[in-house]
C-alpha cells in the first residue's frame, strides 16, 4: 500500500498547503480518503480524479469534505459510466445524503459493526470522541495495516485500535502544553498512544498553522520512544 499526503492541515489551508486529505493506492485502485480545502488540485499532480475508484469520509467537518462538491462536478463533466462511490457514515443524514450527485456519485454507508472492503482493502471504522460524528479507519490488504485515527480526542479505544499497525496516522492539532478539554490530541497523546498500541511508525497530520513543525515532531517522538515519528508534508510517500 502506498499512502500520498495531498493536505494536512487543520481546520483551513495555509499558505498553499490545504487540510486532510490522503490517495492510497496499491494494484492499480485509487482510494481518496478524505477530501479537504486544496486537495483536488493537488490529486491532479498523481492522476485524473476521474480516475478514482472510491472516496472515503471519516466525517463530515469541512476541512475534510471542502473539495468534494467540486470533484462531484469534475465527474459530472466527465459523464463516466458508473458512479463514484463515496463512503461516509449515516450519523448526519443531510450530508450523506449530498454524497449522491446524479449518476455521478453514489453514497455508500459504512458502519462501526462489520468490515466494508473497498477494492483490495478492507476498512475497519471505530467512532470517535469529536463534536459531531467521526470515525477512524483501519485499514488492511494482507499483513499491512494503516490505522488513521482522523479527528478525536485521546480514548483508551484508538489503543486496541490500532495495536500493532505498520503505520499510523494520528490528529496532532496541539503541542503537549495544550491540555484539558479539547476536541483533538496533543503530541504527548499521539506519541503515548503509538507506543501503548506497538505500532511500527506514526506520522502527525492535522497539524496546526502556527507552530513550529519540528517542535511538534520532536514532542511527539519523546512520547512514542523508540517507535519511529514522521510529520505529514505536501507530497510525502509512505509504502506499506
Amino acid at each position: 500500500m502506498l499512502i500520498t499526503v495531498l493536505g494536512f492541515y487543520g481546520g483551513y489551508p495555509h499558505n498553499g498547503i490545504g487540510t486532510s486529505g490522503y490517495l492510497l493506492r496499491d494494484d492499480n485502485f485509487n482510494v481518496l480518503i478524505d477530501c479537504g480545502s486544496g486537495v483536488l488540485n493537488v490529486l491532479s499532480n498523481y492522476l485524473d480524479p476521474t480516475d478514482l475508484d472510491a472516496v472515503v469520509l471519516s466525517h463530515y467537518h469541512h476541512d475534510h469534505t471542502a473539495d468534494l462538491g467540486v470533484l462531484q462536478y469534475n465527474w459530472l463533466a466527465a459523464d463516466k459510466d458508473q458512479p463514484l462511490p463515496i463512503y461516509g457514515h449515516t450519523q448526519d443524514f443531510v450530508n450523506f445524503a449530498q454524497l449522491t450527485e446524479g449518476d455521478a456519485t453514489k453514497g455508500i454507508a459504512y458502519n462501526d459493526y462489520e468490515p466494508t472492503n473497498i477494492g483490495p482493502f478492507k476498512f475497519e471504522f471505530l467512532r470517535t470522541i469529536h463534536p459531531v460524528p467521526a470515525y477512524a479507519m483501519r485499514i488492511t490488504k494482507g499483513d499491512e495495516t494503516i490505522v488513521y485515527t482522523a479527528d478525536t480526542t485521546y480514548f483508551d479505544g484508538l489503543v486496541d485500535f490500532a495495536k500493532g499497525a505498520d503505520l499510523l496516522i494520528t490528529d496532532t492539532n496541539f503541542p503537549e502544553e495544550v491540555t484539558g478539554r479539547k476536541w483533538h490530541m496533543n503530541t504527548k497523546e499521539s506519541g503515548t498512544l503509538a507506543k501503548d498500541a506497538g505500532v511500527k511508525r506514526m506520522m502527525i497530520s492535522h497539524l496546526p498553522q502556527n507552530y513550529k513543525k519540528q517542535t511538534l515532531l520532536e514532542q511527539s517522538q519523546k512520547y512514542a520512544g523508540d517507535i519511529p515519528v514522521i510529520r505529514a508534508f505536501q507530497g510525502l510517500e509512505v509504502q506499506v
